[in-house]
């Protein structure tokens, strides 16, 4: 068995692995839902595209995938953006050769963009199929944010489309199914406007024990029994997340097979040593062969061994948004100091879902696995929070004092600098205590005065 790291499996990819939300997709989509997928990335979303894309394919249904990263989101027109997502469905449902995309699109130079994608559903797809049924899958569908221009209407067409049903049946054989890093509240972000709210969400989550015992017989062990307490191992770590399990089930193999010599264990006091050798040596439980792998593998200078990108796309998903990037450190900080945060449809907290840092298990959020709670843990949010803000230095004594030291509160044009940058974001608890306690100090001395 070949393990992929990164990047959409084929269909027929012996290492992929089937979840829930396979048979959820695929039923709901013979049912005529109009289906979306929003989750972290590496999740497995565009894996689980193509798996859905092929079942209905083999059912005879005609299917195509619009990527919205190959239409671009910069320096694009909406001209050009309307145009590309024409061209990518007319090529995607084979129509060069019956339908001559060129002539057509002149012919409608009177209408609006969008008017031109309705009438290409209307007078060319259900026209050039009239008995097919079609689906049409769009993925990355989160490169839409990055616009700069609106594509409300866009959703609003899909939608157009959806209650269309009701008045004309030709429109019941056209389905849509939505993949990305977003939520149904971005699509549609014109408050004015109905908002995006038909379909049918489904539910990434990470593989279990059971849906991924495949991946156990391509680890080069000694016997399926071992390597099974191998997985449960790995799954101990990853959570299940698959970008993880895969990497990891990788180096197992590497291991297993002598890629990377053999794996030697040395017990020192209370720690297992580990280094690579070439001679044989017995191979460890499988408790202490998964976790010098982690170590040393994904942990030990993790920035510099997160290859492909993974670890680094979480850190840059939650400090690259400056304007959250306070607010989302402090909330998880609340989470892996053990403090219960309950889930909640707040920006923050779906954005710190979709960074894929946490997960909601029983309405609360928890770091998603051992890993991540390992690197992105509280020294390092510490440092994170410190490098954002301007008065670092005084809140950290100010919190070490119980929030009882007002010598560390802030005063003159340093107090205006800090209330100017905590203005632009959204801050933690800790930074809106010690900003009202700044303020109500400025506000005793004038009454002083």
């Amino acid at each position: 068995m070949k393990y992929q790291i990164g990047g959409s499996l084929k269909k027929d990819s012996p290492s992929y692995i089937e979840r829930k939300a396979d048979s959820q997709i695929y039923e709901a989509l013979l049912e005529g839902e109009f289906c979306y997928v929003f989750n972290s990335r590496q999740m497995g979303k565009s894996s689980l595209l193509v798996k859905t894309r092929a079942r209905l394919q083999e059912d005879g249904n005609l299917c195509t995938t619009v990527d919205m990263t190959n239409i671009g989101s910069e320096h694009v027109t909406p001209l050009q953006w309307y145009k590309g997502v024409v061209g990518d469905i007319w090529s995607g449902f084979g129509l060069p050769g019956k339908v001559n995309l060129k002539n057509w699109w002149k012919e409608q130079e009177d209408v609006s963009l969008l008017q031109k994608l309705s009438r290409f559903i209307s007078e060319i797809l259900l026209v050039q199929f009239p008995t097919q049924r079609l689906f049409i899958f769009i993925d990355e569908i989160d490169n839409i944010l990055s616009l700069d221009f609106s594509v409300d209407d866009f959703f609003a067409l899909i939608r157009y489309c959806y209650n269309q049903r009701a008045i004309n049946p030709e429109y019941e054989r056209i389905t849509f199914a939505m993949f990305g890093v977003a939520t149904p509240t971005d699509l549609i972000q014109n408050k004015k406007s109905t908002p995006f709210n038909i379909g049918r969400s489904i539910k990434l989550t990470g593989f279990t024990f059971n849906e991924s015992l495949c991946l156990a017989r391509g680890l080069n062990l000694d016997t399926i029994e071992y390597s099974q307490a191998v997985l449960q191992e790995i799954l101990k770590w990853t959570g299940g997340q698959p970008f993880l399990t895969q990497k990891i089930c990788y180096l197992v193999a590497q291991v297993g097979s002598g890629g990377v010599g053999d794996w030697e264990t040395r017990g020192q006091g209370d720690e297992d040593k580990y280094n690579y050798t070439n001679a044989p040596c017995p191979i460890p439980n499988p408790q202490i062969l998964i976790s010098n792998i982690v170590e040393s593998k994904i942990i030990e200078r993790w920035e510099s061994q997160d290859d492909p990108l993974h670890l680094r796309t979480i850190r840059d998903r939650i400090l690259n948004n400056d304007l959250m990037a306070a607010c989302l450190l402090g909330l998880y900080q609340q989470i892996i100091s053990g403090q219960e945060v309950l889930a909640d449809d707040s920006k923050e907290k779906i954005e710190l879902l979709l960074s894929g840092l946490v997960v909601s298990e029983k309405g609360k959020l928890k770091v998603k696995n051992l890993i991540y709670q390992r690197i992105f843990d509280l020294k390092w949010v510490a440092k994170q929070v410190d490098n954002l803000r301007p008065y670092y230095q005084k809140i950290n004594v100010w919190i070490a004092s119980g929030q009882q030291d007002k010598s560390q509160l802030l005063t003159g044009e340093t107090l205006h600098k800090a209330i100017a940058w905590l203005d632009k974001k959204q801050y933690s608890d800790n930074d809106y205590r010690y900003i009202t306690d700044v303020k109500q100090k400025k506000l005793r001395k004038l009454n002083v005065s």
